[in-house]
């Protein structure tokens, strides 16, 4: 493996999720302590399952793998993180600033963003030389600091006079008004991320078409701040001698071929490795030892209950439940990579079909969907909330009202905090609150963006409820805001998109919890991509389906309280014509 040739002490796996970045992270630890190295592995992500692969608790603190010597690992903590962060901004603050000052400053600390600048505060800290870390070869992130977080802490530094004063209030002033006093912490850690001879960043990808196209955005994104030593895994690849007789596989094995082959030109020039679709789940250590190497053992043929199939509700049953209604919001949620823009543009499609009408738009940066629909069709308007777009038009209003009442070194620090990210989040909130009225007189069926980002719209929506709560709630004015048409089931419908693997089951799980608290109910799970639905006859596809069924049951048993299994189709659902076959039931799709 290229990757792991002469490797620097730090190394850093991202990726869209359900692309393997955990597995490949945990096997490279597991492979590196083989070669006598002491190793931490540390786990950035919210959802993180490291310790279910290595089967023990691991937790916010750093603890010996048993099972493999010379190997720790840490799960960062980032909700308890975010707590820390808050506690240490407003501590010196209460008591000393008007009440009122201090409870803007909390809620501004409340949101996702917060969440994302501590859970980085807390890994800067392993990134620079101390006694914690000292005695450890090699550190191992799964999953990288984005774009996002890195431009956020490469902003001058001078908000907290700024917030204090009572200047300003837009996107990211509370997050960053305790960044200054880690300001010498936080720089050593981006140089030392963008120092080829002590970091590598290793682009975790799948050879599908979408996922190649955002993985070379987030080449370009990280490569612009200055982490340009990058290396690309395609992960999950059908080994040629897995087709045999099965046209489902030989379909498979096409597709990944073309899309390779169209793969964007900033990645041809990483170095690349290629790892092999398994048959067996990636928990446990010897899963883990067999991941990165190319003679896997033969796959036994199994049989595969057709039961469960049989059972299995299709996408077309949840779509005559969302077309009973007759309009309403429909919103697509998950981690990337589990199809969410082709089943919302499938959605749309079959509701269309049924002579609905429907506006599909997405709130999805990287999302494509004119290449997913292919063309046109009666009753569906297409639309997308453009972040560039939507953010100059929101900088331009803040500067014309609020930055009229400022002097020119408080414009000046305006405009450069509507410059970072954060600014977005809050753009896109306001376009999509304007999309969403629709949805009283039609169908409105959104493809969000990746977790994280929707979380952070999610944030927005509630931060202007309460807003909108306590001016009008006082003078008993009656209102409602978009957090309350997201929490009426009767007018918004969330499914969320995952796959029958354990860590996109684990991920839509935790976004489940997220959406509950803060009052909002998912209506439905879809499972994407079933090899189990899409009954193979190939031996290495046989075993995946069958590993499917596990979680298959875990959704309907015990997440969800209605269900739909999509199943994987031999040619790319793209067109009209394909998406709808995906609202087939699965005996009549195939």
């Amino acid at each position: 493996m290229r990757f792991l040739d002469q490797p620097p002490r730090f190394l850093f796996f991202t990726g869209k999720g359900g692309v393997g970045k955990t597995s490949i992270a945990c096997a490279t630890a597991v492979q590196l302590a083989a070669d006598g190295k002491q190793v931490l592995l540390v786990s950035t992500d919210p959802a993180s399952n490291v310790g279910q692969v290595f089967g023990i608790a691991i937790g916010n603190h750093i603890t010996a793998i048993p099972a493999v010597p010379k190997l720790s690992a840490l799960e960062i903590d980032p909700q308890g993180a975010a707590q820390a962060y808050r506690d240490r901004i407003v501590g010196p603050v209460r008591g000393v600033l008007p009440e009122a000052v201090v409870k803007g400053i909390e809620e501004q600390l409340s949101g996702a963003c917060t969440t994302e600048i501590a859970a980085f505060d807390e890994f800067t800290a392993l990134l620079i030389e101390s006694p914690l870390t000292a005695g450890f070869d090699h550190i191992i992130f799964d999953t990288a600091p984005t774009g996002h977080t890195i431009r956020l802490l490469q902003l001058p530094g001078a908000w907290s006079g700024f917030l204090e004063a009572g200047k300003g209030d837009a996107s990211c002033l509370g997050p960053l008004a305790g960044l200054e006093k880690q300001r010498q912490q936080y720089k050593a850690a981006v140089d030392a991320l963008a120092d080829p001879l002590r970091s590598r960043l290793v682009l975790v990808a799948r050879a599908q078409r979408a996922t190649l196209r955002e993985v070379a955005r987030t080449h370009e994104e990280l490569a612009a701040i200055g982490l340009s030593q990058q290396y690309l895994i395609i992960n999950g690849q059908l080994p040629q001698s897995a087709i045999e007789q099965d046209e489902l596989a030989a379909a498979i094995a096409r597709r990944e071929q073309l899309a390779l082959a169209a793969m964007p030109a900033v990645l041809q020039s990483l170095p690349i490795d290629y790892v092999a679709l398994k048959p067996f789940n990636l928990v446990g250590l010897d899963a883990l030892r067999l991941l990165l190497v190319d003679d896997t053992p033969a796959t036994e043929r199994v049989t595969l209950p057709p039961a469960v199939l049989l059972n299995a509700p299709s996408l077309s049953a949840l779509v005559d439940d969302i077309a009973a209604d007759g309009h309403g919001l429909v919103m697509l949620m998950g981690k990337g990579g589990v199809g969410k823009t082709t089943l919302a543009a499938a959605v749309a499609v079959e509701l269309a079909h049924r002579g609905l009408p429907v506006h599909l738009t997405t709130s999805d940066p990287a999302a494509h969907l004119a290449e997913t629909l292919e063309g046109s069709l009666p009753n569906l308007a297409v639309s997308r909330i453009d972040p560039h777009d939507e953010t100059e038009r929101y900088r331009q209003e803040v500067m014309a009202s609020k930055g009229a009442r400022l002097d020119a070194a408080g414009r000046a620090l305006l405009e450069e905090d509507l410059r970072s990210p954060c600014t977005e989040e809050i753009a896109v909130f306001q376009a999509f609150s304007r999309i969403i009225r629709e949805a009283g007189k039609k169908f409105v069926v959104m493809d969000t963006a990746p977790t994280g980002h929707t979380l952070l719209l999610l944030d927005a929506t509630g931060a202007y409820h309460r807003e909108v709560s306590r001016q009008m709630g006082s003078k008993g004015l009656h209102f409602t805001t978009p957090m309350m048409q997201l929490q009426d089931p009767k007018q918004t419908k969330v499914l969320i998109a995952t796959l029958a693997e354990t860590t996109p089951v684990l991920e839509a799980a935790n976004l489940q919890q997220d959406l509950r608290r803060a009052g909002i109910e998912p209506w439905a799970w879809v499972i994407n991509n079933s090899v189990a639905a899409s009954r193979p006859s190939a031996a290495l596809l046989r075993q995946r389906a069958q590993n499917e069924l596990k979680e298959i049951d875990a959704v309907a048993t015990h997440h969800a309280t209605r269900y739909a299994v999509v199943p994987l189709l031999k040619q790319e659902p793209i067109g009209v014509e394909r998406l709808l076959q995906l609202a087939t039931p699965a005996d009549e799709a195939r």
